[in-house]
């Protein structure tokens, strides 16, 4: 939004000390420094306010400085902070039990890190020490995180890797199943789901199955996207049903990485619900807290205990702090029945951007579940058109709206808001990308 003249910029003071002492590495979306934020609105330091549909890049689901999450921190900041491997504490243990529960099937046992790109890793060692084998299988167009071997599974753009050869060796890939723009130029409204035999071209022509650890696999694409896994139509049988016969049948253990996913992002509890597949390790983190530091690797037991004491390790991983809002956020999910929101404001949200879709011929694809919904932008010849995107992006933003790129050529825009935002706040959003669609033409 533009500010009146007579009004001090205050963010650009902030801006020349943050280029002195802050890492360029380290970008941000928006030129916008925030001072305060609430619910689904978030204030910079001019006082202008902003709809924000971003949250923190999926973090924040239960909206920004949620009461009940900050008075969940803030008594447990009174009683202990931090004691790491020391001891034990109550929270850990409670936390874990309620991450049980609310899991796909048999996941019973955790360890907590403090980041996703922490907890990738985290699952990989797991896989690899519990199963004896060296490789590893993702996808492309997938995002792991900014870790060493994160970096080394992620393909959803190329400059998260460039610089840092060579990269962690023993990691193959595979095009992910993306009906949108189909990887073997099959029809997904009849396909047989040919796209998944390209693991038998893997598996004949590059890397044994017998030497795979892993198959890890995002069950909604994020920065690759938002991308769902082709269902496949002739045979009746998901993709991700496939993968799982397919690990079942080679001893490979399924990895989740429900980072952005979980936690009700979806309208479920983890992405993978929708399909009724259960992984052998599932990774946690992102919309688990609040925006506390806070994620996890989940398993079952009988997995976990192969992973011997002292094998593994993190010195902030399940910090009181971070456990007491992690608990605090749950609770608010279930107790104001968020996955029955999130559900029915992506409807409204999917519903209204499909209407919209036939009078712009540069809207190629609406997707989404949830409150995890992407809209592909096209040029002419139905290429990613990333300059009209952030042209798009940057419209919303000067209405006082926050929404992220993705995909391979950051032409996809993200819409992640709270899983609690309201119909009128939804209406907002809607009217201000209509109005920039219309600017954008």
């Amino acid at each position: 939004m533009v500010l009146e003249k007579t009004v001090v910029d205050r963010a650009q003071e902030f801006l020349v000390r943050d280029e002195k002492h802050i890492a360029a590495a380290n970008s941000r979306y928006f030129e916008l420094v925030a001072e305060k934020a609430a619910g689904s609105y978030l204030w910079d330091v001019n006082g202008v306010r902003y709809l924000d549909f971003a949250m923190g890049i999926a973090v924040n689901n239960v909206g920004h400085c949620h009461p009940k999450v900050v008075e969940a921190a803030r008594q447990q900041i009174g009683k202990l902070i931090h004691c790491s491997a020391v001891t034990h504490h109550t929270l850990n243990i409670e936390l874990a039990e309620k991450l049980a529960a609310i899991t796909p099937g048999r996941l019973d046992c955790v360890f907590f890190n403090n980041s996703g790109g922490e907890a990738v890793d985290a699952a990989l060692k797991l896989a690899r020490f519990a199963t004896g084998r060296p490789n590893i299988v993702a996808f492309n167009g997938s995002f792991h995180g900014r870790t060493l071997l994160a970096t080394a599974l992620t393909t959803s753009k190329v400059h998260y890797r460039e610089g840092y050869e060579p990269l962690p060796s023993g990691i193959f890939h595979v095009d992910h199943p993306y009906c949108y723009r189909c990887p073997v130029k099959q029809n997904p409204d009849s396909c047989d789901l040919e796209c998944f035999d390209l693991f038998d071209r893997l598996f004949k022509h590059v890397v044994k199955p017998n030497s795979v650890a892993a198959i890890i696999l995002e069950p909604l694409l994020g920065e690759g996207g938002v991308v769902a896994p082709a269902v496949g139509y002739s045979k009746g049988t998901g993709y991700l049903k496939r993968l799982r016969q397919l690990c079942d049948e080679h001893g490979i253990m399924l990895v989740f990485d429900e980072v952005q996913t979980g936690f009700g992002r979806t309208a479920r509890w983890f992405a993978c619900d929708h399909w009724a597949v259960e992984p052998d390790i599932m990774i946690m983190a992102k919309g688990i807290a609040s925006g506390f530091p806070m994620a996890g690797v989940i398993a079952r037991k009988e997995i976990m205990d192969r992973w011997t004491a002292g094998r593994h390790g993190s010195t902030y991983g399940g910090n009181p702090v971070a456990c007491a809002a992690a608990l605090a956020s749950i609770a608010v999910i279930e107790q104001d029945r968020l996955l029955s929101n999130a559900e029915k404001m992506g409807s409204i949200i999917l519903e209204k951007l499909n209407q919209l879709r036939p009078r712009y011929s540069f809207i190629g694809d609406v997707r989404g579940l949830g409150l995890m919904i992407g809209v592909e932008m096209i040029d002419a010849e139905g290429k990613p058109d990333g300059k009209r995107l952030n042209h798009f992006v940057t419209e919303c933003m000067k209405r006082g709206l926050l929404l992220l790129d993705c995909g391979e050529c950051d032409h996809v825009v993200r819409l992640t808001p709270a899983l609690n935002v309201s119909e009128s706040e939804v209406g907002e959003a809607l009217a201000i990308m209509e109005q920039s669609l219309e600017a954008v033409s």
